[in-house]
């Protein structure tokens, strides 16, 4: 009876599996890393904890991958419950960023008397905004048209163009990090 319930019903019931406590396991064991790394201890729990972290997320992704694309587990609802969680994803992070920027608009416009109405506060020194950030934001730019150079490269199935965008597109990241 049990198994027939399981059968007919349009969500995929998942069966037990040690990758969400092995997840759990390794954010614990990260953070401990952290607290001893920003202690002035050894940074190795650290590294360790992040590579377990990565060895699960992989785990897991290809647990996902094989129900989906070689069990047919994914039925039409499991789908689009995916594709809606991803849209409450991308709805929460916009929705965190806009606190974020109006946080500081409400501290820049409206700067409160105990830092001495006026922004930035008195003792902070201001960077210029011509120099690194500027050219940081070019570099995002240029790597945001070498990326969508390689997609249309890829669409058109031209193997030198999309692999020469794709290493411009790596070798930006690469100096945004370094500036960053």
């Amino acid at each position: 009876m049990n198994y027939m319930k399981k059968l007919f019903q349009p969500f995929h019931l998942v069966t037990l599996s040690p990758w969400p406590l092995l997840m759990s396991f390794s954010i614990l064991v990260t953070l401990y890393g952290v607290v001893n790394w920003f202690n002035n201890f050894n940074i190795s729990v650290f590294f360790y904890g992040n590579l377990l972290m990565l060895l699960s997320l992989f785990q897991w992704w290809r647990d996902v991958i094989r129900e989906s694309t070689y069990q047919g587990f994914h039925s039409i609802k499991v789908v689009k419950g995916l594709k809606m969680g991803m849209i409450l994803f991308i709805i929460s992070e916009v929705m965190f960023f806009f606190s974020i920027f109006w946080c500081y608009f409400h501290m820049f416009l409206s700067p409160s008397i105990e830092i001495g109405n006026n922004w930035p506060p008195n003792n902070i020194i201001m960077f210029n905004p011509y120099n690194i950030p500027l050219l940081n934001t070019l570099i995002l730019l240029s790597s945001g048209v070498t990326v969508t150079w390689c997609h249309n490269s890829i669409l058109l199935s031209k193997k030198w163009p999309s692999l020469i965008s794709l290493f411009m597109t790596i070798l930006l990241g690469f100096i945004f990090t370094i500036y960053q």
